[in-house]
């Protein structure tokens, strides 16, 4: 692991999306990356690695994804970090500069981000609010602080006969059927297959797996998690129509939540849920079903805690 990945996998506010993998993998599709930081490359006090793509002739929009990696805290540092940032974006010729800080949202984040000069996007780009998993303890009081019926699901699958099992490179062509499958289904956009099949290739097995559930061996859903520190992330998952009463979703989250726990993360990220608070979240999930809605119903009963991340921020260089 380099000195960069190595200081993004154990700051409290380092993330997957700034590892330099992440980096390779959106190199592939339109976005060259630049890293900025304060201090030594060995031991970096903050930095930040920035993806450029080209807009409009000769300018570029620069973005961090969960970033920059900087101690939130520490209001001098950020001032900082955030000044080296917009240099470098001028250089390159930057026409605009996002950030997205994994830091939950609140009002001292917000106070100081304005006072800086930057303003929150309308529309942000990964989504802000998620629900965070909390993997301490054993299994059973994992189990235990689930919902009642998820925790059914869970042991009614591995009941009526469903399996998972970790892949490879192999199981993509029936990984990207699912997904296909799934996308037409559900109504929703997909990448193209040459993005996940370079993930698998960057990602798998080191610091993500592509976990597959299968009933009489008939690969019936799948997901990708990755680890990075102490946290796990669900990217990814798509499904069949077949066998759903079997229930073989909800075994694979418990299953990537072990896969988790085994490589010593503590968290697990559930990604995006719709946009709204927790009792607005609680109030419509039985009568909504477009967006994000359609799997917060799904995601809620692991027993995790609603996060919103402080979004997605913007300034001219």
């Amino acid at each position: 692991m380099s000195d960069w990945d190595a200081f993004t996998a154990a700051h409290p506010y380092g993330s997957l999306l700034q590892s330099s993998r992440w980096a390779q993998l959106k190199a592939g599709f339109g976005w060259r990356s630049e890293r900025v930081l304060l201090g030594e490359a060995e031991a970096p006090q903050a930095g930040g690695q920035m993806l450029l793509r080209s807009k409009w002739g000769l300018l570029r929009v620069a973005y961090l994804p969960r970033g920059p990696v900087v101690d939130w805290e520490d209001a001098a540092l950020v001032e900082a970090m955030l000044r080296a940032l917009r240099r470098t974006a001028r250089r390159r010729w930057a026409l605009r500069l996002w950030i997205e800080p994994r830091i939950e949202d609140g009002p001292a984040i917000r106070a100081l981000l304005r006072r800086l000069g930057w303003r929150e996007r309308k529309h942000p780009v990964q989504p802000p609010r998620t629900i965070l998993v909390d993997l301490h303890g054993t299994e059973e009081a994992l189990l235990a602080r689930m919902k009642q019926k998820t925790r059914y699901n869970i042991r009614l699958a591995a009941r009526k006969g469903v399996r998972v099992r970790e892949g490879g490179m192999d199981d993509l062509p029936t990984f990207l059927a699912l997904m296909e499958e799934t996308g037409r289904r559900d109504g929703f956009a997909i990448r193209p297959a040459a993005y996940y099949r370079r993930f698998v290739e960057l990602f798998v097995p080191q610091h993500a797996a592509l976990l597959l559930a299968e009933v009489e061996g008939e690969t019936v859903a799948a997901i990708i998690v990755a680890a990075w520190g102490r946290t796990a992330y669900y990217l990814y998952g798509a499904s069949s129509a077949r066998h759903r009463n079997r229930m073989p979703t909800y075994l694979l989250q418990w299953e990537a939540m072990r896969w988790a726990r085994a490589r010593g993360c503590t968290i697990y990220d559930l990604w995006g849920i719709p946009d709204e608070d927790e009792a607005t979240l609680e109030a419509a999930f039985r009568e909504r079903r477009d967006g994000l809605w359609g799997v917060y119903r799904f995601k809620r009963g692991f027993g995790g805690r609603v996060v919103r991340y402080a979004g997605t921020w913007e300034r001219l260089p």
